[in-house]
């Protein structure tokens, strides 16, 4: 296999979504997601393209999957060139003092534990040379309403910091890219009634962000 090896949790929409198709045509894809549906439509406008895609239907959240997953790139293709992190979860806007447990626990899951698990695991497969890619939202940081999303999405940013850091001189390369607002399905919970029109269209954005890369 000549072509480059690039995977995308959190893929099955939005930037994530955007991100696949626009490396399709200089990358095999390998897409997580949870949503089968979604991966198999991506799958489609990728396929329509000229593109390849190999589909990983999981939950970030499952440390064993996640390792499974990752030796299997491994076994097949023995490295990765390019990992893009876009899974998040978004728990609803609320006051600090009225957030409900169960979507603490979810974000703390899915945009930090998670994190930290996936990094230990791809770092190998990157090597010296493979790159990572992060998304930072620095508008939702202490401010408020966004208590759950703006702690566990810097916490995941903290540590996407701290390993570029480490790995400056030594590879791989860890970038943290801040998107342009789009209307995603993530923006439009937090934003509703918000004139979308305006906003950067994904694919456009995924086309931008790689040209940083």
């Amino acid at each position: 296999m000549t072509e480059k090896l690039a995977l995308i949790t959190g893929a099955s929409r939005g930037l994530g979504a955007a991100m696949a198709e626009a490396l399709a045509p200089t990358h095999h894809i390998v897409a997580v997601a949870r949503t089968v549906g979604a991966l198999e439509e991506l799958d489609d406008r990728i396929t329509a393209k000229g593109g390849t895609a190999t589909l990983a239907p999981m939950d970030i959240t499952n440390a064993d999957a996640m390792a499974t997953l990752c030796r299997g790139i491994y076994d097949r293709w023995g490295m990765l060139d390019l990992w893009v992190h876009a899974a998040i979860h978004a728990a609803p806007l609320s006051p600090a003092n009225h957030v409900d447990a169960k979507d603490w626990q979810k974000s703390v899951a899915i945009n930090a534990n998670a994190t930290s698990v996936l990094i230990p695991y791809i770092a190998p497969l990157l090597g010296r040379t493979g790159q990572a890619v992060f998304f930072a939202d620095p508008d939702t940081t202490g401010a408020k309403f966004f208590g759950a999303y703006g702690a566990t999405k810097a916490a995941q940013i903290a540590l996407a910091r701290s390993w570029a850091a480490e790995t400056e001189k030594t590879g791989p390369r860890v970038q943290i890219l801040s998107p342009r607002p789009m209307p995603t399905a993530t923006r439009a919970r937090f934003h509703p009634g918000e004139d979308r029109s305006r906003l950067a269209a994904p694919g456009d954005e995924a086309r931008r962000l790689l040209s940083m890369i």
